[in-house]
């Protein structure tokens, strides 16, 4: 954990619809079989997430499942369609993917940055899929100063050799915390003294009348639909981003980048 915390200190196809493929993850990238993947688990090997047969059975099977839910990794139940479709090896009905980033605590985190007298500025990353918006953001969070990024262990793109590359290595330089839910990290950063924003279109505060001096965490939720009901209602202060014209929103790469430009501005002057 020291050397992560130090790291806060450095820097158409032809008549037919466009189709994408989903990359295939290198095959050193990925842990295959049962006990490979134990094993990995035991030595704190860093996993983004266990993919596992739909009909697994054996004593490891509940093991692996206990391990990750102890180490807050996500296991995602697949048929055997998905695992054949990641190597050609005999995986035993579990594959587990490496991870690019160490998970840190969150009360650790916001414990090590209160210690070092600084003013938490987290970003909260509610249902973002594009790993090339994940990097955006990681790179905009480090230039500005935050000192966390809290994300899902569901439902949010993988931190791959993709999203580190879009964030030009910004991921190594910034906490990022991976909790089950976001609800409790709501909880978390509530008594610790930290507000909770979220960026809502139809509110009348605009972002430049926020208190961004203070601590504080912002909810970017997905550009389709936006930030999730019931973390809006848990958050502290609605917010928008004034814009000139009347079109649909920014990118939510972008708007993490304004938002966080301000919060340095403020803090700055």
């Amino acid at each position: 954990m020291e050397r992560k915390f130090n790291a806060f200190k450095g820097e158409r196809r032809p008549g037919g619809p466009k189709k994408f493929a989903s990359p295939r993850p290198k095959q050193s990238s990925l842990i295959i079989g049962r006990q490979p993947v134990m094993e990995a688990l035991n030595s704190g090997k860093p996993i983004e997430r266990i993919y596992m047969l739909r009909s697994a059975t054996g004593d490891i099977i509940p093991q692996i499942k206990e391990q990750a839910l102890a180490n807050n990794i996500p296991v995602n139940v697949v048929p055997v369609e998905k695992l054949n479709g990641l190597t050609q090896a005999n995986h035993q009905g579990v594959i587990a993917l490496t991870g690019q980033v160490t998970y840190l605590d969150l009360q650790d985190v916001i414990s090590h940055v209160t210690d070092q007298g600084e003013t938490p500025l987290f970003l909260i990353l509610d249902g973002i899929t594009d790993v090339r918006n994940i990097g955006a953001i990681a790179r905009s969070a480090v230039c500005c100063g935050a000192q966390a990024i809290i994300i899902p262990d569901k439902g949010i793109a993988a931190l791959n050799e993709e999203a580190m590359k879009s964030s030009a290595g910004a991921l190594e330089k910034i906490a990022i915390c991976r909790v089950n839910s976001l609800l409790k990290a709501i909880d978390t950063l509530h008594l610790n003294g930290i507000k909770v924003l979220s960026s809502e279109m139809e509110t009348d505060l605009k972002l430049y009348d926020c208190d961004l001096r203070e601590p504080v965490a912002v909810i970017m939720g997905s550009e389709d639909k936006g930030v999730y009901p019931a973390l809006i209602k848990a958050s502290d202060v609605l917010f928008r981003i004034p814009m000139a014209g009347n079109f649909e929103s920014f990118n939510v790469s972008v708007a993490a980048g304004i938002i966080l430009y301000e919060a340095m501005k403020q803090r700055t002057i």
